[in-house]
Order: C-alpha cells, then sequence, then structure tokens
C-alpha cells in the first residue's frame, strides 16, 4: 500500500495574508467546505485569539459536518512572564470547538532573542508548557516549528532540542517551517531526512515561496520522510506566497506514487482551484501547472501537431486527471494541425484540401501580423474559418456608421448613427441611439436596427450581451496614431466567447468585434 501524505490546507489562514486578500466569514466557509469536498485531511480556519472573523467562522463550522477533513485552529506559545492556563489568547483557542491546534513556536536563536526577548530555556518551558495545556484538554496538537531551516543552519543542537520537547509535552506532528522561504531543495531534504530520523512522531512540513522554491521544498521533504504537507491552494500568502497544494497535489499522487486524496476527488482540482479564486475575488492564473487554463495548451505548430497525435508529447500527464483539459490556440505559430483541429470540432472536414488549408494559414498568419490575437478570440477566429471557406452569410452588413461624443456642462454624451446595407428597393436601413460611450451607442443603435431588418432575431438578439471589454495598444511608439486591439468577451447565458478587433481607430476596431460579437451570437443560436 502506498504511503498516507496527509494534506494540511490553511488558505484561510495563512493564505489570507496575501495583500490584497480579504473574504467573509461566510466566504471562509464556503471555501472551506469546498477544500472538505476536495478531499485535504485538515482545514486551518484561522486564528481565533486574532480577530472576532476567526471566532464567528469556527462557531458557524461548528453545526457543518465534514466528510474528509478536520478543522484545525491555529495559536502561538503562551507569552513570556504568564502561565500557560493564564494567557489569554490560548484561552480563547479552548473556546473552539476543533479537535487540533497547531502551535507555532521559536526554533531559531534569533528570534527567541530578538522578537519574543526571552532566554533560550524560557522559550523551550514555553513551547513545553502551551502544548501540554492543549493535550491535557483533549486537543491533539501539531507542533509548527518556525524558521526551522534558519534555526538549523544557525545552532541545530537548539533547532532540535525545540522538538524534542514538543514532542515530549505530547505534540502528534513535527512541522518543519521554511518561513522565510530560503531553503533550496536539497539542503531542506538533508535536514528532513535527519530529523525524520531522529524524531519519535511523524514530520511535517510548510515552506514558503521566496526562493521560488516552496512547492519543490515540500516536494522533497515528502521524499525525504515527512508525511504531512502545509500549504494553501493557488499558493496564496504574505510575501511571495506559500507552498501551493494545487501543485503538491497532483504531483504526490500522480509523480510520486504516494496516496493523499481519491481520483475522483483528484479530477475536482481544477474546479476547486478556480472556485476559491473566484470567492476570494482573484483571478484565476492562466499559467498556473496542473489547474491553470493554459497548462495543457499547444500554440506552437509543431507541438500541436505532434500533441494531436499523441498527447503525452508535450502533456505531461492526462489533464483529465486533475479536471482541466487540452487546448489547440490559433496564432501566428499555428501550423496545419491547428487549423485541422478547429475545423475538426467546428464539425468540418477539410483535411483532404491542401490547397484550401494552405490558403487559410496563409490568410491566418497575415491577420494576425497585422494585430489580430485570435487565442484570445474563439469566436472571430470560427467566422474568420467560415468565412474562408465561404460557409458563412453574414447578418450585419455595414453600409455606413457616424458617432459623435459632446461634451456638455455635466455629462459626455455619445450618440451613434448606423446604416445598414439595403435589400435592393433603394431604401437603406437607419438607426440612431445614444449611449454612456461610443461603443455602447453602436451597440444600442444595432440592436435597434437589426429586428427592424430581420424581425425573427429579437429574441435570440436579446440573449447575446456584452461581458467584459479591454483595449491594447500595440505599437505605443506611434503614440495616438497607434494600432488598436479590442477584444469582447460576450454571453448568451449558456455560453461565453471572445471576439476580436483591430484598427489605427479604437472606435472602428470596437465595432469589427462587437460585429463578430453578436454574428457568433446569432449563429450559435441557429445551431442549437
Amino acid at each position: 500500500m502506498a504511503k498516507k501524505i496527509e494534506i494540511y490546507d490553511t488558505t484561510l489562514r495563512d493564505g489570507m495574508q496575501r495583500e490584497g486578500m480579504s473574504v467573509s466569514v461566510d466566504e471562509k466557509v464556503q471555501i472551506a467546505m469546498r477544500l472538505d469536498r476536495l478531499g485535504v485531511h485538515y482545514i486551518e480556519g484561522g486564528f481565533p485569539g486574532s480577530n472576532p472573523k476567526d471566532v464567528e467562522f469556527y462557531r458557524q463550522m461548528a453545526g457543518r459536518r465534514l466528510r474528509t477533513a478536520k478543522l484545525a485552529i491555529f495559536g502561538m506559545t503562551h507569552k513570556r512572564g504568564v502561565r500557560a492556563h493564564n494567557d489569554p489568547l490560548l484561552k480563547e483557542l479552548l473556546k473552539v470547538d476543533a479537535p487540533v491546534a497547531t502551535i507555532v513556536g521559536k526554533s531559531w536563536k534569533l528570534h527567541t532573542q530578538k522578537v519574543l526577548h526571552v532566554g533560550l530555556e524560557e522559550n523551550l518551558n514555553m513551547i513545553g508548557d502551551t502544548i501540554r495545556l492543549l493535550t491535557r484538554r483533549g486537543r491533539e496538537v501539531f507542533y509548527d516549528a518556525e524558521h526551522f531551516f534558519d534555526g538549523f543552519l544557525d545552532d541545530p543542537d537548539y533547532a532540535l532540542r525545540a522538538l524534542g520537547v514538543a514532542e515530549e509535552a505530547g505534540a502528534t506532528r513535527l512541522v518543519l517551517c521554511d518561513t522565510n522561504g530560503a531553503t533550496l531543495p536539497a539542503e531542506a531534504g538533508e535536514i528532513v531526512r535527519q530529523v525524520v530520523s531522529e524524531a519519535g512522531v511523524p514530520v511535517g512540513i510548510h515552506a514558503h515561496n521566496d526562493s521560488e522554491c516552496a512547492v519543490a521544498v515540500s516536494l522533497t521533504a515528502v521524499a525525504n520522510g515527512a508525511i504531512q504537507v502545509q500549504g494553501t491552494m493557488n499558493g496564496y500568502g504574505e510575501r511571495c506566497g506559500n507552498a501551493n497544494l494545487a501543485s503538491i497535489i497532483p504531483a504526490i499522487k500522480l509523480k510520486m506514487g504516494y496516496d493523499c486524496i481519491t481520483d475522483r476527488r483528484l479530477s475536482q482540482l481544477t474546479e476547486a482551484s478556480h472556485y476559491i479564486a473566484e470567492v476570494a475575488n482573484i483571478s484565476p492564473e492562466p499559467h498556473q501547472p496542473y489547474v491553470g487554463e493554459n497548462a495543457f495548451a499547444h500554440k506552437g505548430g509543431l507541438h500541436v501537431s505532434a500533441a494531436l497525435r499523441d498527447a503525452r508529447t508535450f502533456e505531461h500527464i492526462d489533464p483529465a486527471l486533475v479536471g482541466n483539459q487540452q487546448r489547440i490556440l490559433v496564432s501566428e505559430l499555428a501550423g496545419r494541425a491547428t487549423v485541422l483541429k478547429k475545423a475538426v470540432e467546428m464539425g468540418l472536414d477539410i483535411e483532404g484540401d491542401q490547397a484550401t488549408v494552405a490558403r487559410i494559414l496563409k490568410s491566418l498568419k497575415e491577420k494576425e501580423h497585422a494585430g489580430y490575437h485570435y487565442e484570445a478570440a474563439d469566436a472571430s477566429f470560427e467566422l474568420f474559418l467560415l468565412r474562408e471557406l465561404g460557409l458563412y452569410e453574414p447578418v450585419i452588413e455595414l453600409d455606413n456608421f457616424r458617432v459623435i461624443v459632446q461634451k456638455r456642462k455635466s455629462a459626455v454624451i455619445s450618440e451613434a448613427k448606423i446604416v445598414l446595407k439595403g435589400d435592393g428597393n433603394g431604401e437603406l436601413p437607419i438607426a440612431f441611439a445614444e449611449g454612456n460611450g461610443p461603443v455602447n451607442a453602436l451597440d444600442i443603435a444595432l440592436r435597434k436596427l437589426l429586428p427592424r431588418k430581420y424581425p425573427r432575431l429579437i429574441d435570440e438578439l436579446s440573449r447575446v450581451h456584452l461581458v467584459n471589454f479591454k483595449v491594447r495598444i500595440l505599437d505605443e511608439h506611434k503614440g495616438t496614431g497607434a494600432v488598436t486591439r479590442v477584444l469582447l468577451d460576450s454571453s448568451d447565458g449558456v455560453d461565453y466567447w471572445g471576439t476580436v478587433g483591430v484598427s489605427e481607430n479604437i472606435i472602428e476596431a470596437s465595432w469589427e468585434a462587437l460585429v463578430d460579437s453578436i454574428e457568433y451570437g446569432l449563429y450559435k443560436q441557429r445551431r442549437r
């Protein structure tokens, strides 16, 4: 049977120390319940002695049933000059209904003398007395040896004595903390191996990412005998963050062959990572290993061709194992395989028409050279492909448009006029609209005009709405004359899609992306 590795999540405590990160009590509860569904073994919810929010979190969690996880409270050794049972923070900890208490203590002489301002023996007494108090009150205690690696390098005997005192007092886990994130993996591995060989209870690892080594240090610690890994989802944390459990969990299970969470729960990892990011109001990192949107995205033509023949050529695992998926990106680097893959996804078979594929590739590279960015505009690429193949009849055929922006005393008013091509009887469909900006005015005018020309589109058009609007200047050195790229994200309440427009005129670029957005939305609904 594979060795069992405990996953200890501290997103709700250590992760919340990330600059600008804050969640409500209800949001903390949501995250905790999602972590439990993922299958982590311990959830550290906060430091009850530090703020009312954490106290309320544990109160709310007391009435909830956790399937896989145990709640852990966080605290520190009692204050100098105060007996453990009289320490106000420890009293608060003991009021909380949680089976595990994680206590942080000093292992580095520098901190003992410069931060706590206590003698070396007094620090050891504080560690022992605190842990004994909690164990006598029925709590399982994990000892987090803060700055352990720095302390070990400074004075290994004292650092190991601190661990020994914690173990003798009843701690069931000795967690070695790389609090400054300064330790490199090889050095961490040697130290963990020595501690594991001497300790009488299991050892854990708690690494920070200041040297970009937190994941590597954690995995090296596991390889050298640690059975518990502490970290945060998506690596959230102070300064450069903590060890990223979204990378550690699949590495432990898929790469190292150890047991941590079930296969079924592992397949929920990407969804859980993104869910927690959204609840914390942080955009998911697209380039994050394993769970990022681009983790299994292929752009280079040779890479795409190889990956489509056998995904193992450029994918280190099957993305489905962590709930992710392969993505083929369309860009100026695209090759024949990319275009064929996209065509197949659209239900088109053009593999046998080499001349057409070559023509599409040439046109695609020219468009990308001009500034189009199709890997972020999937809908515009589909429309591009349909137009190149002569398979698309446009709904919107513009004759002309005009936009007027007028500054009045208390407001800026934008007015748009749109004229579409007529149907041959000499009359041109025209509409006017005001909006809170020129693009909004164009959008409103177009939505007025289309139902007049195509009455059947009223219901379909009402479902399409703009979600996001992004502008990028492509050649900044030209100043106000630079080429502008506009990317729009749209939705019909079911699906989301991206469109792109490029021009030296930002209004024209916006119009192009807007038209593609509406055209694609109508096209999708007609295909359903």
